[in-house]
């Protein structure tokens, strides 16, 4: 396994092999064998979705997606292929991060009074399967945000360390995917155990596989493989390179960082937020954004309490609720909140871009808002020319 936190892969000879859909399926149990629960996406109401996987037959395949802004759609296709679908409406922040963590309970005792109970961070040992890469970098994202700093999420560390990540490196993106503009994908080069890129041509339906840590080669080293020539070599790096050339979407080629920083004022954010419904459908997709707040609820009694962290969003009007009213009560100023942290001061935080470019927000946002759209219009209008990208 790849240590928490850490951008590079570990040390340790690499290995390399083709795998066929068998060899997935023995990837699987094998992980299942060493006590792993495996968690892998699947079609369930309509969409691509993660879950528990207890075997490969229930990795999706033959489904792709239909991606636009606003739109989701799953559909059948021709070639049977396992991962050419794009990033569904769940992340890996589900299991890592989840939605509702009980933190503590109390009783009260007649005798003694209140009884204090610390919840005790869950104890399990994931491994993720089918993982793009840019939820690698959205991983490692969240790894400097929850345990990088000084003050760590013990609950996060439990879930995260010790994860089996199993990357599958993108061959056909969707309409809303951007990866290539914010340099997380659609190879994966660090961060995993195991990285997987699909080939379904002529020669068959397979997998090339290849380690990126001491774990993953020995895991790899157990399955039912054959060795990767380079033909195979080249299909896949071939497969992948197309991949970036076919992007859906694009951020503007400038820094980011500095076009939302000068455009605090600019009359585009009207514009948007006369669209945006402050839902925060955008946050709750996206799979770096980690803001909590905590709730506390109590039975009929009275006699027993309970306090959970649950995910907040900076759309909600209580979120910089102050003494007298919120610091931010327009949906101007939360959309403005939320897009410039995302592209700009989340570098100042945490070193590194907000975004990992894999379109979430825009598809799942029901106005159909395009962050990629709002920077270029921002940048149109920085720059006096309604020309410019």
């Amino acid at each position: 396994m790849n240590n928490l936190g850490d951008d590079r892969a570990d040390s340790g000879d690499r290995a390399e092999a083709v795998l066929d859909c068998g060899g997935l399926d023995a990837l699987v149990r094998a992980l299942k064998r060493r006590g792993r629960t495996v968690i892998g996406p699947t079609v369930r109401d309509g969409a691509i979705v993660l879950d528990e996987l207890d075997s490969a037959d229930e990795l999706p395949y033959g489904w792709g997606v239909e991606l636009e802004a606003g739109h989701y759609r799953i559909r059948r296709r021709p070639d049977g292929a396992t991962f050419a679908h794009s990033a569904g409406p769940q992340s890996w922040k589900t299991y890592l991060h989840p939605e509702r963590v009980r933190q503590w309970t109390v009783d009260r005792d007649p005798v003694s009074g209140p009884v204090v109970r610390a919840e005790e961070p869950r104890s399990v040992s994931y491994a993720f399967l089918g993982v793009r890469p840019c939820d690698l970098r959205a991983i490692r994202i969240l790894d400097r945000v929850m345990v990088g700093g000084r003050y760590q999420d013990p609950d996060y560390r439990s879930r995260r360390t010790g994860a089996f990540l199993v990357a599958v490196e993108c061959t056909d993106p969707g309409a809303t995917c951007f990866c290539v503009s914010m340099g997380s994908g659609p190879g994966a080069d660090a961060g995993y155990d195991l990285a997987l890129t699909e080939l379904v041509d002529d020669s068959g339906h397979r997998f090339l596989c290849r380690s990126g840590s001491e774990e993953g080669t020995e895991m790899l080293a157990e399955l039912p493989r054959r060795s990767a020539d380079e033909a195979v070599r080249a299909a896949a790096a071939g497969a992948v390179r197309e991949a970036a050339e076919h992007m859906g979407r694009s951020m503007p080629p400038v820094d980011l960082r500095s076009l939302m920083r000068d455009s605090l004022e600019a009359e585009r954010w009207d514009d948007v937020t006369s669209r945006c419904l402050s839902c925060g459908n955008c946050t709750m997709v996206c799979p770096t954004c980690f803001c909590t707040t905590t709730e506390d609820v109590t039975d009929l009694t009275g006699d027993h309490a309970e306090r959970w962290r649950r995910w907040d969003s900076c759309y909600d009007l209580d979120f910089s609720l102050l003494h007298g009213g919120p610091v931010r009560a327009t949906p101007h100023s939360r959309y403005r909140q939320w897009l410039t942290h995302k592209l700009g001061t989340w570098h100042d935080q945490f070193d590194s871009s907000g975004c990992v470019g894999c379109g979430r927000c825009i598809v799942w946002c029901p106005t159909g808002i395009d962050l990629t759209e709002e920077a270029a219009a921002l940048l149109r209008e920085a720059s006096g020319n309604e020309a410019a990208p």
